[in-house]
């Protein structure tokens, strides 16, 4: 379920640090989504009767590393200091991925979901933002990224992310710590 995007706030635009930071929270989000792509696919690529979902997942990790490469383009042509979290960011993303995988197909289906929606809801926020700033190569790249992320989440329903044991609770924690990192991220 995608939500509107906040109001732009009269005087509020994108400025540099504004901008940093905004590159700075996205770079490690696909740095993290990576991680947890690379932690269900070290469980599933090693399982025969898996293939269906770990060719999906490797679908979905080339898509999160074409926007980490992207992301650190950004880090590197606009001189933005990277977060000091990725180490967490990293270990946290692989555990994450592999727990889900653990417990299964729609749990892991579930993840992608989770994680999607929130960063479904934050792009489109920043979009927002970076549009009425007139920052359009990075709102059209942003809203590239949005929908690629989207479609991730959209397949992950598709497969029963909604059926997995525990969906409610296991939705709400991950969408939780996906929040708790995005905010983090913005300053440390």
């Amino acid at each position: 379920m995608s939500r509107a995007p906040r109001p732009i706030l009269p005087g509020k635009i994108a400025d540099e640090a504004r901008t940093a930071e905004m590159i700075r929270v996205d770079h490690a989000g696909e740095y993290g989504a990576v991680a947890i792509y690379e932690g269900q696919l070290a469980v599933f690529s090693k399982i025969p009767s898996k293939t269906h979902i770990a060719n999906q997942l490797q679908h979905m990790a080339e898509d999160e590393e074409a926007h980490l490469d992207a992301f650190d383009d950004y880090i590197r042509t606009r001189g933005v200091r990277p977060t000091a979290l990725m180490p967490i960011w990293k270990i946290a993303g692989r555990t994450l991925g592999v727990a889900t995988a653990l417990m299964g197909e729609k749990a892991a289906h579930a993840c992608t979901e989770a994680v999607e929606t929130v960063i479904e809801g934050h792009y489109t926020d920043q979009i927002a933002e970076l549009e009425a700033a007139g920052e359009t190569e990075l709102s059209t790249r942003f809203t590239q990224f949005r929908d690629e992320e989207v479609a991730h989440k959209d397949l992950a329903v598709d497969e029963g992310a909604r059926e997995a044991f525990g969906y409610p609770v296991l939705s709400r924690v991950i969408e939780a710590g996906c929040r708790t990192a995005i905010a983090l991220t913005t300053k440390i």
